[in-house]
Order: C-alpha cells, then structure tokens, then sequence
C-alpha cells in the first residue's frame, strides 16, 4: 500500500515536471498552438466536421480543416494512412482523432513547445493521453499495417505524400509498437505519452470526449497549469522534480 501512495504521488510530480519543461507562456489555457492549420485564437466553429465537432463550441481548427482530417490524403499534411496497404477503419477512427485533437482542442497549453520548422513554430511534447485512449488506438491497430515507428520523418516524399523509405519493411502495427506505451510516446515524436489516469480522472487528456458532457480536457489542462504556477514558485524547485522523476523509473 505504501508503494502505491508513493507511486501515485510520484506520478502527480512527473506531471508538475513536465509542465515544468515547457516552453515559458503567459497564457497556458484557452490558447491555439502556432502551427500550420491552427486559429490564432480558439473561437466557436459551429461547421466541424464528425470527429472534429466536440470542438464546435471552442476551436482552434477551422471547419475546412476539419473535414480535411478525415480523408486519407488531405492537403493537409499530404499524410498517407495506407502507406501498407488499406488502414482498417477501426484503425484509422483513432488517427482522425488523434488529428482532431492535435489541430481542434484549446487545451494543450501546458505542454506546448517552441520549435524551429519550417511548417510550425510550436508543437506540443508529452500530453499525458488517458491510458484507456492509448490502450484502444493499440488495439484497434492490431490488424493494421505500418513500416516505421516513428511517423513525424523518415518517409520517402517524392510522390507528392508519403511512401515507405526504401529497406522499411511493412508489418502489423505490434510489431513496431509492442506495446500500446510505444505507440502513444513513438508515432508522434513524443507528442503523447500515456497516463498511468483514466477518462474522468481530471488528470489525462481524453483524445475524443461527448460534447454534450462538456469538454473534460479543460479541467486538466487547469491542473496542469495550476501545477506549472506551483512549481515555479517550489522552493526545491526542479532538482526535486527530476528525483520524483528518477524514482519513479525505479518503482516501475
């Protein structure tokens, strides 16, 4: 039982740590990144489009972007799901919602970082998914195809989208994320990481929610950015969030 009370605080100070790494904002809630597609300022969008509608109410996508997200190649990001052959629809449900929430939601503040690309001048960095979120994506992929784990690079672009780098072999998903952890932290560059939370704690972000319940991401982002404001002013201050960090890793 003490094991498991240290555990769980443990985890709540790897949260605090890792909004401790994010980028310094005066803003942490209700904020659009500055990337490709995004608003500069989340607003309703009473046009989204299926997946993408529990953002009606406040978005930072538009409506054309959001219809877009659901098409196997899209102007987009010119993204090929069926780089090994057709991605089942169970499969593919998850990616339009994993793109929906990347481009839609308003709550990722906490974890948005500068970066220096060419198509976007922020990215967000270990947003802590409910672990029944990266679980399901794990398991509806199961069937499905891909040749790399990492998706942000590595591709062959010169058809216009892309295509498997020569020598990558196509395989079922388990075999390059063996685990449903590998697919959330990898597929992205780390975008994602999973949370030891669950849908409704208040503490991970739900990739998909019913509008008609409310957004829950809003209360976690609140968390975290209350957590970010405490932790500037920890007297310890980042030296005892990487010790919760390094004992965590020994409790696992």
């Amino acid at each position: 039982m003490a094991q498991l009370v240290t555990t769980q605080v443990l985890f709540l100070l790897v949260g605090v740590a890792a909004v401790w790494t994010a980028r310094p904002r005066t803003e942490l809630l209700n904020v659009c990144m500055d990337a490709k597609h995004h608003k500069e300022k989340p607003s309703p969008e009473d046009g989204l489009h299926k997946q993408c509608s529990p953002w009606k109410k406040n978005s930072c996508c538009f409506a054309n972007t959001s219809r877009e997200a659901h098409k196997d190649i899209s102007y987009l990001y010119r993204f090929n799901w069926n780089h090994c052959g057709s991605m089942t629809p169970a499969c593919k449900k998850h990616f339009i919602q994993d793109t929906c929430l990347y481009e839609c939601s308003p709550n990722l503040g906490p974890w948005i970082q500068e970066v220096n690309q060419s198509w976007r001048k922020e990215r967000i960095l270990h947003v802590p998914l409910c672990k029944e979120d990266c679980e399901q994506w794990w398991q509806d992929c199961r069937t499905s195809y891909t040749c790399k784990s990492n998706w942000h690079k590595g591709w062959n672009w010169t058809s216009g989208y892309n295509q498997c780098p020569e020598g990558a072999a196509c395989h079922p998903f388990h075999f390059y994320f063996p685990t449903s952890a590998a697919l959330c932290s990898e597929i992205w560059s780390h975008s994602y990481k999973v949370s030891n939370y669950s849908r409704g704690s208040g503490r991970c972000i739900q990739m998909w929610f019913d509008p008609a319940q409310g957004n829950p991401n809003e209360e976690v982002a609140r968390f975290y950015a209350r957590a970010m404001s405490e932790a500037t002013h920890c007297v310890l201050g980042p030296p005892l969030l990487s010790l919760a960090l390094m004992l965590l890793w020994l409790l696992s």
